[in-house]
């Protein structure tokens, strides 16, 4: 089997009260849609581990790790970080599973027992910035894997493509000015978290698009601005920020994707890894609040991850 999902019954305990939108059920329609799709005994299962509290620190400071570890409330009671980022009893134990979740998935990739993996995990991750949580997000999981692969594996280049309807800034700001990681990543803009959009340069190639735009609008994105940028900068790893909540059924979002989108842009960033980082790719769930196209989308990504399409 060429590519694994990691997930663990943990990040279905994280609940931030009925009202939120970023749910439990997420998870449980995503495998409700990979049961559908019949890819369920096609990919291979992994649960993910905790992360040790040193991955953690390789992307944030003691100070953002403890706002998380310290604060967790007694069950059936809920402790806020901000207006829509909020801990309960069983949340830093799913914060670990989650960033555990990449580090482990990046670790079988590096080892070559898997192709690739997708991480169906929550909470997300992106927003959090190397010194506090927000939007959602506790810890950044695609950001603590990406520096697990230079740090611990010695990799000199990773790329970090991220498609979420929002910018990810906390991953541009884990990553601004260093040299070994390039972000690739559109978002719709004027929108939370209200990041101002910077200069395109040869690491960093996040690109605001306005609201309502469509496919037609984010390929032109990937061919003429992310391809040049990944391929010039050759990543011998490639992380994926999977946010789904630019899909036109997403009222979190504004945007006009569809699930053959996903499956074009997977297929263009699956083509760089084969040819630069010998097809190595780990994938993290980020946004996608929808619950019926967030599971579709999710079984669009993942047949192309797996050769299935």
């Amino acid at each position: 089997m060429s590519t694994a999902i990691f997930s663990h019954p943990d990040c279905l305990k994280h609940d931030m009260g009925d009202w939120h939108p970023e749910s439990p059920d997420r998870l449980q329609a995503i495998e409700d849609q990979l049961i559908l799709a019949r890819l369920d005994g096609l990919v291979e299962r992994r649960l993910a581990p905790l992360a040790e509290e040193m991955s953690i620190l390789r992307n944030h400071t003691p100070g953002a790790l403890a706002l998380v570890r310290d604060h967790v409330p007694v069950e059936g009671e809920f402790y806020p970080l901000d207006a829509d980022t909020i801990l309960c009893h069983a949340s830093y134990g799913a914060a670990l599973r989650a960033a555990g979740a990449a580090v482990a998935a990046t670790d079988a990739v590096i080892a070559g027992s898997i192709a690739n993996a997708f991480c169906s995990v929550r909470p997300p991750g992106h927003h959090a910035t190397p010194k506090e949580p927000m939007g959602f997000c506790l810890f950044n999981n695609v950001a603590i894997a990406a520096r697990h692969a230079l740090e611990v594996h010695g990799l000199a280049r990773v790329a970090i493509v991220d498609f979420d309807v929002h910018h990810g800034n906390g991953t541009a700001d884990a990553f601004r000015g260093d040299p070994r990681v390039l972000m690739a990543s559109f978002f719709q803009h004027p929108f939370y978290p209200y990041s101002e959009p910077e200069p395109i340069t040869a690491t960093s190639v996040n690109v605001p698009v306005a609201a309502r735009s469509g496919g037609d609008v984010v390929r032109d994105v990937v061919r003429d601005q992310w391809l040049p940028a990944l391929h010039a900068f050759r990543p011998q790893m490639i992380f994926i920020s999977a946010g789904f909540d630019a899909h036109r059924d997403d009222d979190m979002g504004g945007m006009d994707l569809v699930e053959a989108d996903y499956a074009w842009i997977t297929r263009e960033v699956m083509a760089v890894a084969r040819e630069h980082a010998q097809g190595r790719i780990v994938s993290c769930l980020e946004g996608g609040y929808d619950l019926s196209s967030l599971g579709r989308s999710v079984v669009a990504h993942l047949k192309v991850l797996a050769e299935l399409d």
